[in-house]
């Protein structure tokens, strides 16, 4: 199957169903055409809203980016709290418009973003801002108090995640050589740029980013995303990001110290030891320009490990590998991680405005989280790609939900917040009496699945908890294909050695060809992954009819059966098998065209 590059046609189902083409007015320039990917939380008015509503999570894309950049990211963060994120003017499936080259530095850029993120805060919402390269200084620039960039948007951030940062603006000589080559004509550009595309995923512009060594799917994924980066954009961008100086002082382009120094908020730097864009001592930089103001956390110490709550699929339309031999992934070593010198969670709390009795059902919100800094280098091969990176972003996923609920609001835990509705009768499964019917896990299928109902929080039978107890040496990962949040926490799983991944899917509609393909992928890359022997479970809302079709589609790509026999096992271990009329007819039409299925007597 050929990857397919067009950013319209590989947008994923999770960025078309909530995106929106808007226009956009500053105060000198009209962009009359940018995507914005906008998700409230599915809970939303159903949680507490006081003090202040839960904060609005923002992601910003770098140079040559675009929000589907994010997609693996928002798949586990859109059930923490409600997402917004921007194609900017040119990138993705926004417009390259207007075309003046003013509009693209990074004052009009800041000034777009903030009048986008103001449109879609809601009153008293506060901000959290999460940024890839280029996007982590237009994040700090939206949220310092540096008095060189007033900004009303700074008022109301809470919190800067900042993924493979720039600390430092160019210097004089490095402004001097990028204005040059930016003075190369645009023929003669596109020229270089098709040469140094010459081998597709193997190419040395897609090394530049993610390594020779990268994985297969890492590769397609940046070759794809260079495809989409438009020359006319990037070279305005990239003009933008360059200051001028004037006396030995730069004004304009990459922020710098002043930026830096200027947060007020809690703040998470993430770099990768194989990134050659920015390099991981950009964060020590960075952690110097803060200073004492912001005491520093590491992310992983002997009292409180780091626990990953999600992992995302790869969402390419490549030909899916053939499984191998199973390896053993790297672990984060403590030696990848800086000084620490970590405030406790209740000195967080300790915020005039929302103070901690300590019997609330409810957590307090602070207005104004204590400051704090946490760096985390992931280690090789995290690459500048490692925001959808397959190694590493089930790693940053997990990090960073732990940074939002224990530095920013403890109400951005999924656990309590899933506790909290539950409590309230506000959600839980569908139709309790029938879930409960079903039989929870299923035989095994073919020594390497089991279907199961989807596990619930508040369960006496089949909580996360219970799970763990009883599966834990015989299950070692599970794919959750409902669409929804979960009606449990997965840190529940991850912290007993079962490993979760979400996979989202609409229920009553057959998975698509492109659906199949990732789905097995993402097993490929599951089992070998694998350093013990165990089976991977999947479950939609009652196992059945998704699970069963994503199940038969494997066993007949993966392990030799044809199509009756994969059917006929998955109804054999899951009895009753797939209940859907019409997942069956597309099965066989997508497999066995020209076969009619006889009619049941």
């Amino acid at each position: 199957m050929c990857l397919i590059l067009e950013a319209e046609a590989s947008d994923p189902s999770l960025l078309k169903k909530h995106s929106v083409i808007r226009s956009y007015q500053t105060s000198r320039f009209t962009y009359p055409s940018l995507r914005i990917f906008f998700r409230e939380h599915p809970q939303f008015e159903k949680l507490p809203t006081e003090p202040a509503p839960l904060p609005l999570l923002v992601f910003i894309h770098g140079l040559g980016g675009s929000v589907a950049q994010f997609h693996p990211l928002l798949t586990s963060l859109v059930n923490l709290s409600s997402c917004l994120s921007i194609d900017l003017p040119g990138c993705g499936v926004s417009k390259f418009a207007p075309k003046d080259w003013d509009a693209y530095t990074m004052e009009s850029l800041v000034e777009l973003l903030g009048l986008i993120i103001e449109d879609y805060r809601r009153e008293d919402q506060n901000v959290v801002l999460i940024g890839h390269s280029m996007g982590c200084s237009l994040s700090a620039m939206l949220a310092t108090k540096s008095m060189s960039f007033p900004n009303s948007l700074a008022e109301h951030v809470v919190g800067l995640v900042a993924v493979c940062p720039r600390a430092e603006t160019p210097s004089p000589d490095e402004v001097s050589m990028f204005r040059k080559l930016l003075w190369i004509p645009s023929p003669i550009f596109n020229v270089w740029r098709n040469y140094d595309k010459r081998g597709g995923k193997d190419s040395a512009s897609v090394a530049r980013f993610v390594g020779a060594d990268a994985d297969d799917e890492t590769k397609a994924l940046q070759y794809r995303f260079n495809y989409q980066s438009k020359t006319p954009v990037w070279r305005r961008m990239a003009s933008g990001t360059l200051p001028n100086y004037e006396n030995g002082v730069a004004t304009g382009g990459f922020p710098g110290k002043d930026v830096w120094a200027g947060l007020e908020v809690p703040v998470f730097l993430v770099a990768g030891e194989a990134d050659n864009i920015t390099k991981p001592g950009e964060i020590q930089k960075i952690a110097s320009f803060l200073g004492k103001s912001h005491p520093i956390q590491s992310e992983m110490d002997e009292a409180s490990e780091s626990v990953v709550d999600a992992a995302v699929p790869v969402d390419i339309s490549t030909e899916a590998r053939s499984p191998g031999p199973s390896k053993a992934k790297r672990s984060i070593r403590p030696e990848y991680f800086l000084e620490t010198n970590p405030d406790t969670v209740e000195e967080m709390y300790e915020d005039p405005s929302t103070p901690n009795d300590g019997l609330s059902t409810v957590p307090p919100q602070p207005s104004k989280p204590k400051k704090v800094l946490k760096t985390t280098i992931l280690p090789s091969p995290a690459s500048h790609a490692l925001l959808y990176q397959p190694a590493t972003v089930r790693i940053l996923a997990g990090l960073i939900s732990d940074f939002l609920c224990t530095q920013v609001s403890p109400r951005l835990s999924l656990g309590w917040q899933l506790q909290y509705l539950s409590d309230a009768g506000k959600w839980d499964v569908k139709n309790l009496a029938k879930w409960k019917a079903v039989k929870p896990v299923s035989e095994p299928i073919d020594g390497i699945f089991r279907a199961m109902k989807t596990l619930r929080e508040v369960d006496e039978i089949h909580s996360p908890e219970v799970f763990v107890k009883e599966w834990d040496s015989q299950i070692t990962d599970i794919v959750d294909i409902s669409h929804e949040s979960p009606v449990y926490d997965p840190r529940g799983l991850e912290k007993g050695g079962i490993r979760y991944h979400k996979f989202p899917t609409v229920s009553k509609i057959p998975p698509t060809e492109s659906e199949v393909a990732s789905f097995i992928a993402l097993i490929d890359h599951i089992r070998e992954e694998q350093t013990k022997p165990g089976y991977i479970a999947v479950h939609c809302h009652y196992g059945f009819n998704r699970t069963g079709f994503f199940i038969v589609c494997y066993l007949k790509e993966r392990c030799g059966y044809t199509l009756p026999a994969a059917i006929s096992e998955f109804a054999e271990k899951r009895p009753k098998g797939i209940k859907h009329a019409h997942f069956l007819d597309t099965l066989f039409v997508r497999y066995c065209v020209g076969l009619k299925r006889a009619p049941t007597l």
